[in-house]
């Protein structure tokens, strides 16, 4: 179990906290097929919060609709504040600064080698910091994820889970406020997953990090989660720690959880 759930937050102090995301009865559709519908969720302040479902169930398109990669049909994102549909652009990149998005793919570039891949964000957000300050934070991102010596490698030198590993140090070095994990498990063997799972949470420590962890491995979910939805023809179908998932009778939530 992730060391950092706390089963004795009762209803009200859960209620009480700082909420980092907040999204009302949204909707997103694709021509005739609907993804999401009426979706409403909230994402606290210093949380993991696990997305479970099958493919095809929405989670993908609920992050991507997060950041606005895809405009809503109906509803409300708000995100650290700010009604994401209502920014312009320039309030939306200001905006998108403050999230770290962690892709399934990793999306590492790879004409760059591992510090240039680091490098490249660090200059466009962090615009006053000296060559010093970058490679310094360069450096301690890596140390973080246990890769310090990678840093001239390029990526198709690296393993899958290097990869991940990679990606998500490149995630934290610009100082996110709230990272979305799409799948950051998926394709891994279950030692390298534990080890992703591992990661997250010692991120989520040392960073302060607010999470939505998009996932249809159980034990990923297991691992990092504070709190888990699932998601079931593109509606929330349950919402609850993972106590009360694993004890549920439902046939549905227990196909997941055996």
């Amino acid at each position: 179990m992730n060391p950092f759930q706390n089963e004795s937050d009762s209803p009200a102090e859960t209620k009480s906290r700082d909420k980092v995301i907040e999204i009302n009865n949204l909707r997103k559709g694709f021509g005739t097929q609907e993804v999401l519908k009426n979706v409403s969720l909230y994402l606290f302040k210093g949380e993991n919060l696990a997305v479970l479902g099958k493919s095809g169930s929405g989670k993908s398109v609920l992050i991507k609709c997060i950041v606005r990669l895809f405009d809503a049909d109906f509803g409300t994102i708000n995100v650290l504040g700010e009604d994401v549909s209502a920014l312009n652009n320039e309030r939306l990149g200001e905006l998108r600064k403050k999230i770290g998005f962690l892709f399934q793919s990793g999306a590492l570039y790879d004409s760059m080698t591992v510090r240039q891949n680091l490098e490249f964000p660090l200059k466009r957000i962090k615009r006053d910091l000296t060559q010093m300050e970058i490679n310094e934070k360069i450096n301690e991102a890596l140390e973080n994820v246990g890769l310090s010596d990678t840093l001239n490698k390029m990526p198709s030198q690296l393993s899958g889970g290097m990869r991940k590993r990679i990606s998500l140090a490149r995630t934290i070095v610009v100082d996110p406020m709230i990272i979305l994990y799409d799948e950051p498990t998926t394709g891994l063997d279950p030692a390298t997953s534990d080890e992703i799972s591992a990661l997250i949470n010692d991120v989520q420590k040392k960073y302060k990090t607010s999470s939505l962890i998009i996932t249809h491995d159980i034990e990923c979910a297991r691992n990092t989660a504070n709190r888990i939805i699932m998601l079931n023809d593109g509606e929330v179908y349950k919402e609850g720690r993972l106590a009360e998932f694993e004890k549920s009778p439902d046939v549905l939530i227990s196909s997941f959880f055996k």
